[in-house]
């Protein structure tokens, strides 16, 4: 690479260098670029620099050799000079066109070369002074844009390459050839130009602009459809994470379903977990292996209860008799609070064994009650040569009543089947079983509160116009012929013996109950009876608060014509204390009908069966 002395233009060869001297310094006016000498040739030219910018020319070089050393020589670095020195070139341009003109070498004296030197002479300590100020300069690029600011080159198109004479010539040339290529077209161009209404692009012919826009509209529709696409695929998703949550949630309400009715099969002694015999030998175990029942006790109750099993009659070990004799005592000497009590005739206590303990409450209470049915000779010929059964035997009864055809719908909801099991029994299955024995019977349904604090002064009302409508005069106690009233309600039942009226008007229920062991049962036989003892019996209004109750209560003793009205009535009758006469006619009207039997016709009418048994409402 070769440099000019003069302007430190860069060549590639000595040919490009002589027309380069010969263009831009033999042709044009020739100017010393570090003191603005002019009006000599190029050979005093070179020898005034070489002369009296010496210093300031070395410097100039060296700055090349530096610059080449850490930029390197690449076409991109030399572009950058060359741009820059167009830059420069041009207002050095301007500079020459302002200056006298031009005087050939020729015109020149022959003196010229002294007037060289004493021009000589005068610079020097100008050149110094020029050189030393330089030096001051700390940036490097202000140096050496100093050294270039007279440089000059012709401007060239950046598009097609033509060369004009100078920049405003090349500024028109492009903005007049290449306006379609300009970043701003020019607004006095009479070209048509048009906007795109996405973006703002000028495009300068209609069908690019047509092209441009298909462009944004298939971008548009491709994003459309991609949106399009994912928000049917999350709808689906939504859709299986919700069939999957109800899937979800039905599996867990079945299963919760299954539990709960499996908890009400445990319950009610329906899970298959064996019955009274089963019960009643594994809890004896539990003892033994406790240590409170020797083994020899423990094999000598297994051998009662078999045999008790075998012939189908309560061994006796849970009862406590007795008790009816004793509270008539304790009346007729005590009970000074007390104005007047009715009792029915003599009951038994029975309680609940290792065999049915927590669900054997219902065969207890119907023990209870057939008790007391046993020593009423009333009841003699319906019950002849009749014991007091144990639990299998009366489960056995009400299945022989259900075969009989007696409430279908209770022996369908315990499967037809009660022997083996611990399923409770109720106010249905005691009605059942006694009508089956040809014994009248009632039940009463108390179905809602009738008094303040969800109690039921009704309920005492009723039984106390049971036990005193055979009362006559005014003893104290009255030990009437009444059976005794089996009370059920939720989870439990018992036994109603009597009922005490007291001097300040209120009434108590005496209750047997088949939870209470016989032990305590017992403390009421003592001669000198404690009040404390009847704490265990006596049930004041306050103390039922239950939401429902239901009674059966024994009327008499039905006739075989009966048993048979009652077995194809095939339902229980239930007396609701609420119902109004109108809702009584409107249960006439739908149940007044003729039923053919066999041999046997009747007319039924359910106003007739409220009349016959709810005397009281009427």
């Amino acid at each position: 690479m070769l440099s000019c002395d003069i302007c430190g233009e860069t060549v590639s060869s000595e040919p490009d260098m002589k027309a380069h001297l010969l263009i831009v310094h033999m042709e044009n006016e020739v100017i010393c670029p570090f003191c603005k000498l002019s009006g000599v040739n190029y050979d005093e030219m070179c020898f005034h620099i070489e002369t009296a910018h010496f210093e300031q020319n070395e410097l100039e070089r060296n700055f090349e050799r530096i610059n080449t050393v850490q930029y390197g020589t690449s076409d991109n670095r030399k572009d950058s000079s060359l741009q820059c020195r167009a830059n420069i070139n041009s207002g050095i341009h301007s500079a020459c066109a302002s200056n006298q003109p031009k005087t050939s070498a020729q015109s020149l004296s022959k003196d010229g070369t002294l007037k060289h030197k004493d021009f000589y002479s005068e610079n020097l300590t100008e050149s110094r002074k020029f050189l030393k100020s330089m030096e001051k300069q700390p940036d490097r690029t202000k140096l050496k844009e100093s050294i270039y600011e007279t440089m000059y080159s012709l401007p060239e198109c950046p598009f097609c390459g033509k060369i004009e004479d100078n920049s405003q010539d090349m500024e028109t040339h492009v903005k007049t050839k290449h306006a379609d290529r300009l970043d701003t077209p020019l607004e006095d161009c009479n070209q048509l130009l048009y906007d795109c209404p996405m973006c703002g692009l000028i495009c300068t012919n209609y069908h690019i602009l047509q092209e441009h826009v298909d462009l944004h509209l298939e971008e548009s529709s491709f994003g459309q459809g991609v949106n399009r696409v994912q928000c049917s695929r999350d709808l689906e998703l939504a859709q299986q994470l919700q069939q999957e949550e109800d899937r979800k949630r039905r599996s867990e309400e079945s299963r919760q379903e299954v539990e709960e009715f499996q908890k009400l099969q445990r319950q009610y002694g329906l899970d298959n977990s064996g019955g009274y015999k089963q019960q009643q030998l594994r809890n004896m175990e539990i003892e033994v292996n406790r240590g409170r029942m020797h083994p020899s006790e423990f094999h000598r109750r297994k051998a009662d209860m078999m045999e008790s099993l075998a012939i189908g009659v309560d061994d006796g070990k849970t009862k406590t008799s007795g008790i009816m004799e004793a509270l008539y005592r304790y009346y007729q000497n005590a009970a000074t609070d007390v104005r007047r009590v009715w009792l029915s005739t003599g009951v038994d206590h029975f309680h609940s064994s290792f065999g049915d303990k927590g669900w054997g409450c219902g065969y207890r209470n119907f023990q209870m009650l057939l008790s007391s049915l046993l020593q009423n000779d009333a009841y003699g010929d319906s019950l002849k040569d009749m014991s007091v059964p144990c639990i299998p035997k009366i489960q056995s009864m009400i299945e022989d009543a259900w075969k009989e055809g007696f409430d279908p719908q209770g022996a369908s909801q315990l499967n037809n089947r009660l022997q083996g099991t611990k399923a409770w029994i109720g106010a249905c299955e005691i009605y059942t079983l006694l009508t089956s024995l040809r014994i009248k019977c009632r039940i009463v349904d108390f179905h809602k509160s009738t008094g303040p604090l969800g109690t039921h002064p009704r309920l005492f009302e009723w039984i106390l116009s049971y036990y005193a409508s055979e009362s006559e005069g005014s003893p104290k106690v009255v030990c009437t012929s009444k059976p005794p009233i089996y009370l059920q309600h939720q989870g439990h039942s018992r036994t109603v013996v009597g009922i005490e009226e007291r001097k300040n008007r209120t009434l108590c229920l005496l209750v047997f109950d088949p939870g209470c062991p016989s032990r305590e049962m017992q403390k009421l036989l003592k001669q000198d009876m404690e009040v404390s003892s009847l704490k265990q019996l006596r049930k004041f209004v306050g103390n039922l608060k239950h939401k429902q109750y239901q009674i059966v209560a024994v009327e008499g003793v039905l006739s075989s014509e009966e048993k048979i009205s009652h077995l194809y009535l095939s339902f229980p009758v239930f007396t609701f204390l609420s119902l109004s006469f109108s809702q009584i006619f409107t249960f006439d009207s739908l149940f007044h009908k003729k039923v053919t039997f066999k041999k046997f016709f009747c007319v039924l009418s359910l106003s007739q069966i409220f009349f016959n048994f709810l005397w009281l409402d009427f």
